[in-house]
């Protein structure tokens, strides 16, 4: 199944619709197996490589993702994260944005690549290596990074960032392609590491979230940018019904659109004739509370709709039941 990915992501034609993540994909059950607590896995490569492994280990769902968590990139740039270290099975947030403008965040740049020797990213690249070496010969690795948009979130503060978008839109736009070309050389360190492919997960960038015409004055030329700097295959993801914003996503030049579980497919295939299209199996009430059959239902109207892959709508849960991850593989 890993070839059969490979080529599909490729561009070529294969006889099956695979059902693989490139989002984040761990499950309590895989922690507990590896002995493994979560939020130590976020520090520690060889712990953050077999936690990623681990889903792959006792389903044989064909990929595994890392990071696992969406700050690695806005922790090296000065946002302060918190870990949840008193909570067992919860993702990291963000405790305070690096910047108090975005003005303040595009001085940064002139550090260049200073960037790169601080936070986590050297070590998602040494998990990524022993990833490698754990599931490299049968499953397909993703190396996940934010979207431009979503970073920017992340590292200014909202309330003042969204009062520049107003009056000071060319600084917006400005910033945001300086965060393009970073997060495009985080994306090449991850693929130089062993990822098989690069997912970008712009779930504050979709025009779900920002509006149509946002989308296409700020977030847009940024995803082009990004993409057209990112090695090939390279796969977007967005959130929320972007039924009617389609036709954007397919100018951004990406391999793959994955969408989630509010778009309508049969509109989004034939809207995105040229483009790859995954998705969109709930990842709350289908994976995380459903059970195989409705799992095996929502597989099956995938299909059917169009996709050329089968995805989770967004990152797992991680009380995800692992036999519903089985079910989507096997449906």
């Amino acid at each position: 199944m890993r070839e059969k990915i490979l080529e599909l992501l490729s561009g070529k034609k294969i006889d099956s619709k695979p059902a693989f993540s490139g989002l984040i994909h761990v499950t309590a059950e895989g922690l507990q197996s590896e002995g493994l607590v979560f939020h130590e896995t976020h520090k520690n490569a060889q712990k953050m490589a077999k936690a990623a492994a681990s889903t792959f280990k006792l389903s044989r769902f064909p990929s595994a993702s890392l990071p696992l968590d969406m700050y690695v990139e806005a922790e090296a740039l000065g946002a302060e994260i918190n870990f949840r270290e008193n909570m067992e099975f919860e993702f990291p947030l963000v405790r305070k944005a690096g910047f108090g403008s975005v003005k303040e965040l595009t001085a940064e740049f002139t550090k260049g690549t200073e960037i790169f020797q601080r936070g986590r990213i050297k070590l998602v690249c040494d998990a990524i290596r022993q990833l490698k070496e754990y599931v490299g010969k049968d499953a397909v690795i993703s190396g996940v990074i934010p979207g431009p948009y979503t970073l920017l979130l992340l590292v200014v503060e909202a309330g003042k960032m969204f009062v520049e978008m107003k009056k000071e839109p060319t600084a917006i736009i400005e910033a945001l392609l300086h965060l393009s070309s970073l997060l495009a050389q985080v994306g090449v360190n991850y693929r130089d590491a062993g990822a098989d492919f690069i997912t970008i997960h712009d779930m504050g960038g979709s025009p779900a979230f920002i509006g149509p015409a946002k989308y296409e004055q700020f977030v847009l030329p940024a995803e082009k940018l990004l993409i057209e700097k990112l090695p090939k295959p390279r796969v977007l993801s967005v959130c929320g019904n972007v039924t009617k914003s389609l036709h954007l996503l397919g100018q951004t030049g990406a391999d793959a659109i994955s969408v989630d579980q509010t778009v309508d497919l049969p509109t989004a295939r034939l809207v995105l004739k040229n483009t790859l299209l995954f998705g969109n199996i709930d990842p709350v009430e289908t994976l995380h509370r459903g059970n195989t059959a409705t799992v095996a239902d929502a597989v099956f109207s995938a299909m059917e709709a169009g996709v050329d892959a089968v995805w989770p709508g967004c990152d797992l849960i991680l009380q995800t039941p692992i036999q519903n991850i089985q079910a989507m593989k096997k449906a």
